[in-house]
């Protein structure tokens, strides 16, 4: 009996054991796995205020839907038929493509800023941080202020011209339907400058000092080291500030709304979608939500183009 048990214990700890499921999965799915498992709080965050709020826009624009009628009835394309015949949309549409311009002006003036406050000067701490302010003030409050500054009678602006008698009277600047809406580009312009100014200066730091000094001692110019060499080395972080705020000018709302209310002329498609689905006394959810479907389309294609695009002339510099 004893030499059976022993026999027994031998064969038991000579026999092979039970592999963990976990051990047979792949290392590399497993790690993929408890990636997605960190990212899964986000994801559910995104999916619910992001992602659900958008495939229901999509749906919602199939519908002639409004919150006032307890019924909503499905037409199909009708709503995107009776876009492209209303003139109002394409109003929108130009003045959205219009304020598109603001973009080079805000890569131009967001790198000459970074030039200027990159190199360890005096002071240059006191002002990044002034540069920077107007990115964390609150939108209304910036558009309120400039609205008194452009303000006709009382401006700021109009009361100094006037007095220096540079005019006999003040610029419409936010009533005229020729210069309105450029105006409001000047205050999208001034609050976007430090933001993009930051995104430069870390990219201007992470160019070699070693290229700078060669070109100093081959005796470049300040200006011909920017051209020739900053700029080129900047171009991924060209492409980044042109992405960033060529989506932002797409989906610009706050400042037309405080500082014009989308008259003269300002009103853009992201004013429309608020005008139809909102402010309108029908509140033609399926309409306005249409019109957020080809805005989406618009800003999707022109994010895509602009990164393949700066993506060639990047292979093509480098």
């Amino acid at each position: 009996m004893r030499l059976f048990r022993r026999c027994e214990r031998r064969g038991a700890a000579a026999a092979p054991r039970a592999t963990p499921i976990l051990d047979r999965v792949p290392l590399r799915v497993r790690q993929v796995f408890i990636a997605y498992l960190f990212l899964l709080p986000a994801l559910a965050v995104m999916g619910t205020f992001q992602l659900f709020p958008m495939a229901h826009g999509f749906y919602l624009s199939l519908f002639d839907y409004s919150p006032l009628s307890p019924e909503s009835e499905f037409i199909g394309l009708a709503n995107f038929r009776r876009m492209f015949e209303d003139d109002i949309f394409y109003l929108s549409l130009m003045n959205s493509f219009l304020y598109l311009l603001v973009v080079p002006a805000i890569i131009v003036c967001s790198l000459g800023l970074a030039v200027l406050v990159e190199p360890n000067i005096p002071f240059v701490h006191f002002f990044r941080a002034c540069y920077y302010i107007p990115v964390v003030t609150m939108m209304v409050v910036v558009a309120l202020i400039w609205r008194f500054i452009f303000d006709t009678d009382r401006g700021l602006i109009n009361q100094v011209l006037v007095t220096l008698n540079i005019l006999g009277e003040g610029i419409p600047w936010l009533t005229s339907e020729a210069i309105a809406l450029f105006t409001v580009m000047t205050v999208t312009l001034w609050k976007g400058l430090g933001y993009y100014m930051v995104l430069f200066i870390v990219g201007l730091k992470a160019i070699p000092n070693t290229l700078l000094e060669a070109a100093r001692i081959d005796g470049a110019q300040p200006w011909q080291i920017l051209l020739f060499i900053k700029v080129p080395l900047l171009l991924p972080t060209i492409a980044l500030v042109a992405v960033l705020s060529c989506i932002a000018a797409l989906q610009v709302f706050d400042e037309i709304f405080i500082m014009t209310g989308g008259r003269v002329g300002t009103s853009t498609l992201v004013f429309m979608i608020y005008e139809t689905g909102i402010h309108d006394a029908s509140m033609r959810m399926g309409y306005a939500s249409a019109v957020g479907v080809v805005l989406f389309g618009i800003v999707l294609s022109f994010t895509v183009a602009l990164w393949k695009f700066l993506e060639w002339l990047t292979a093509k510099v480098y």
